[in-house]
């Protein structure tokens, strides 16, 4: 009888945890169902902003039109806005929306990874794409790391974003996902041989000892990769904008999108009509600082892009992600190079954590440098971290997440390669916004997570926009650089006017935005040439592959 009871009691266990999953999961459909509205106005303080940019909050004045209006002020937008201004007419006019300060978003709060998933994806990319475009998409994944630095280069600020060449590191610490983790490398590299030269692999106590590591790991990929300040990145390139194309390029922070109205109805609209006069072959942007018209709309701001493309509610949708900044130990330089490596720590098989550590700052700076940029604790967030799905909250931490962030390190690298802590290195005076210990900084960020697991790019047709576009046969209608619409493209040579997306990088923003953006502005420009031999057709919008993207498959596939 008491073994019976002992079974119904453990079966009535198990309906319980099967219904407190099925309702987690409901909850969670309900969540990447809604909209993710805009963001909120109160958000953490992430430490790439220990030095706030002089463009942080900057108003210009809002201009009644203009050819292209970009929303969001991160890596996407600055791509678009830099490639249309250098590359697109002379008279080009570009307008900047961002809901809150200058690279507020993701960009401003991730890792400073450079570091693209390349063997960890390519095997189920190709079972997806087809091989040629797994392969193209690696190689588009893998180009950010040079290309990146290129442009800090050219923009003469390498140095002042701390960009740099970092040895990368893959981690394990499970035996089984390291085997995995290899079959991965050897498929890799046996598909993009030349990709894949300078990636390599060692076990147990040679991995240990090379990269003085914790005792317990069991082996270790490596590879070259990259890392930057992605604040000072952005700041730099959009001050850049502002300041040599004064005339054409306009930055106005504080200043949410509400809505798009699009010319069948803007005409009819009090919004439309409490910004004077109005041009009805154009789209209407609506912010609480007034209206502005366009012919071309640049959606960039990733986790919240369905706020106004609501038929991609499910399709892309929000994840909160949790990063610190930290003191390292005193006799970790041989671990970390002092700046010079960067981590992913693997111990299961969904999640990970992440390191960068930024360099020395320069003799006489001030600045310390040396912060180890840490984040991930993904499964530390309660739920199996499915609570951190549909979050679009970032003016608080998870505080599961938080505690393993604080108190892993030291563990990952092995005590004896952590040493003491490093204490006396604190900031001069002290600096109230920063804590005293190990950890200095902890703050959350929203990514964009995509359903099919591969970033959206390029033209959205008006049933996915959710509204028209401006009719392309209006050759009557001017332009807004004086030239008129029409055919495939106008005469000032852009496109046909609609609206354009970049986003759902899944957590991979470094190794996606940049030349998504770029390729974006290319589409826009008209000049598809330009881009026909490093871009990814498999990033492209359609209405098929809309289709085909379920939220649900993904959770599953994650969680099943």
């Amino acid at each position: 009888m008491g073994a019976v009871v002992s079974r119904v009691k453990v079966l009535a266990i198990a309906v319980k945890q099967v219904l407190e999953i099925s309702k987690s999961y409901e909850r969670l459909l309900k969540r990447i169902e809604a909209s993710p509205g805009l963001p909120v106005d109160n958000p953490t303080l992430p430490f790439w902003l220990d030095v706030p940019s002089p463009i942080a909050n900057h108003l210009d004045e809002l201009p009644a039109q203009a050819d292209v209006v970009i929303i969001g002020s991160g890596i996407t937008g600055a791509s678009v806005a830099r490639t249309l201004l250098h590359k697109g007419p002379s008279s080009l006019k570009v307008v900047m929306l961002e809901a809150r300060e200058t690279c507020s978003g993701a960009t401003g709060r991730n890792g400073g990874h450079i570091k693209p998933p390349l063997q960890h994806d390519y095997s189920a990319m190709k079972r997806k794409l087809g091989a040629e475009q797994a392969k193209a998409l690696m190689r588009f994944r893998q180009q950010h790391v040079d290309e990146i630095q290129a442009v800090a280069e050219s923009e003469n600020i390498l140095d002042k974003c701390q960009g740099r060449d970092v040895e990368s590191l893959d981690v394990y610490f499970d035996e089984e996902i390291f085997e995995e983790a290899k079959e991965q490398l050897r498929i890799w590299k046996n598909d993009m041989p030349e990709e894949s030269k300078d990636f390599f692999y060692l076990a147990g106590k040679d991995a240990i000892e090379r990269f003085h590591l914790a005792p317990d790991v069991v082996g270790v990929v490596y590879n070259p990769a990259g890392a930057i300040h992605p604040y000072r990145f952005v700041t730099h390139i959009l001050s850049h904008l502002l300041k040599c194309h004064s005339e054409r390029f306009s930055l106005l922070t504080r200043t949410p999108v509400t809505s798009i109205l699009s010319p069948s109805n803007a005409a009819s609209s009090n919004e439309s009509e409490a910004s004077g006069k109005s041009n009805s072959s154009l789209y209407s942007v609506v912010t609480p600082r007034g209206v502005i018209q366009t012919p071309h709309i640049v959606h960039a701001t990733n986790a919240w892009v369905s706020h106004l493309l609501e038929p991609f509610r499910t399709k892309i949708f929000p994840v909160r992600g949790n990063m610190s900044a930290q003191r390292p130990g005193v006799a970790l330089s041989p671990s970390t190079l002092d700046g010079g490596r960067s981590w992913v720590f693997y111990d299961r098989h969904l999640g990970y954590d992440y390191l960068t550590q930024l360099p020395p700052g320069p003799k006489g700076s001030g600045i310390t440098g040396k912060e180890m940029m840490f984040g991930g604790g993904f499964f530390q967030g309660g739920g199996d971290g499915l609570g951190e799905l549909g979050c679009v909250d970032d003016s608080k931490y998870n505080p599961g997440v938080a505690a393993h962030l604080a108190g892993s390190l030291p563990i990952l690298f092995g005590g004896k390669n952590w040493g003491s802590e490093g204490l006396e290195e604190r900031d001069g005076k002290g600096d109230d916004r920063w804590f005293e210990g190990r950890v200095k900084a902890l703050w959350s960020g929203i990514i964009g997570i995509s359903a099919d697991r591969v970033p959206w790019v390029g033209r959205v047709p008006p049933k996915l926009a959710g509204r028209p576009a401006p009719s392309p046969s209006l050759n009557s209608s001017p332009s807004l650089c004086g030239e008129k619409i029409g055919g495939e493209s106008n005469t000032s040579g852009l496109a046909v006017p609609g609206e354009w997306i970049a986003a759902g990088y899944s957590g991979e923003g470094m190794a996606h935005a940049f030349l998504s953006g770029r390729a974006v502005a290319y589409m826009l420009l008209g000049q598809e040439d330009a881009i026909k031999e490093w871009f990814p057709d498999s990033l492209r919008v359609t209405e098929q592959r809309w289709k085909k993207a379920r939220a649900e498959d993904l959770v599953e596939e994650l969680w099943g």
